[in-house]
């Protein structure tokens, strides 16, 4: 209940960015970095979680204030612009970094990134930060953050429900659907854009949205539930057909997600993954 009524929160006050520093190529980084690091499965979707939330909000402010500059400067909203992209740019693996920092000392494993570890990857990559550079980045994303940085993740959803379906007697492989919903959890990251893409098509059943559908799917794509259900189906379906429609009617009546809704967010996650793997 807690966790809905979080996930409920959260998309009630979407702001219109969300999703926006979630793309591939970034996820794909830290979840690289977490794997060189030795972090845990939770580290790599909260340290996501974590850019996102930091990066909207920071955006957010120092749009504001470049905008009160060029009203004070009488400066062109073009050059405003150019400087915001600038900063945001300047400071972006930094950030990312410290995120995933944070990411680790939140992690129940507690293998930490330590300064010298996140020191040591970004001079290899060319930064020339300093250990105080490092220190102050990471206090920055915990100030913008209102240090409101543990945060639940999709993987806690999937976690739970599995939790859920365990003491519903919906007795299932314990270990091999964990590592394949953590497996599928990874590939709807990395495939997000496309996954979301095919479920609009067949959500409005036309595969051309207007603008105004799209807007209104952005709840959609940020919905952990949701995800957590799809991903949860999609495993069993992949596993245990034959405990599927079981187990998508336990997931119903646990969360509230129709049927129909969960068989869809299958179909497109199940689309894409024949398609990587064609």
């Amino acid at each position: 209940i807690q966790l809905a009524t979080e996930n409920e929160q959260y998309l009630s006050e979407l702001p219109e960015q969300a999703g926006c520093f979630k793309e591939p190529r970034i996820a794909e980084f830290i979840f690289l970095l977490c794997e060189k690091w030795h972090l845990d499965q939770s580290a790599r979707y909260h340290a996501v979680e974590l850019l996102e939330r930091f990066m909207i909000k920071q955006v957010a402010q120092i749009s504001k204030s470049s905008r009160e500059n060029a009203k004070s400067h009488e400066q062109g909203q073009g050059s405003s612009w150019s400087s915001l992209e600038d900063q945001i740019r300047s400071t972006f693996v930094l950030r990312l970094v410290s995120c995933v920092q944070l990411a680790s000392k939140l992690s129940l494993h507690y293998n930490i990134v330590n300064t010298d570890t996140a020191l040591q990857l970004l001079h290899s990559l060319k930064y020339s930060y300093t250990k105080q550079e490092l220190l102050e980045s990471e206090l920055t994303v915990l100030q913008t953050l209102d240090f409101q940085v543990n945060m639940s993740t999709p993987l806690t959803y999937v976690e739970l429900l599995l939790e859920v379906l365990g003491h519903n007697s919906c007795l299932l492989p314990a270990k091999p659907l964990h590592q394949m919903c953590v497996q599928l959890l990874d590939f709807s990251y990395l495939s997000r854009d496309p996954i979301y893409d095919t479920l609009l098509n067949v959500v409005i059943e036309n595969s051309t949205p207007s603008r105004l559908q799209v807007a209104k799917f952005l709840a959609v794509k940020e919905d952990f539930m949701l995800l957590a259900v799809g991903i949860i189906s999609t495993s069993v379906f992949i596993l245990n057909p034959g405990r599927w429609t079981q187990v998508v009617k336990h997931l119903n009546s646990i969360t509230g997600i129709t049927s129909q809704s969960i068989l869809e967010f299958s179909y497109a996650l199940l689309t894409h993954i024949l398609g990587s793997s064609s």
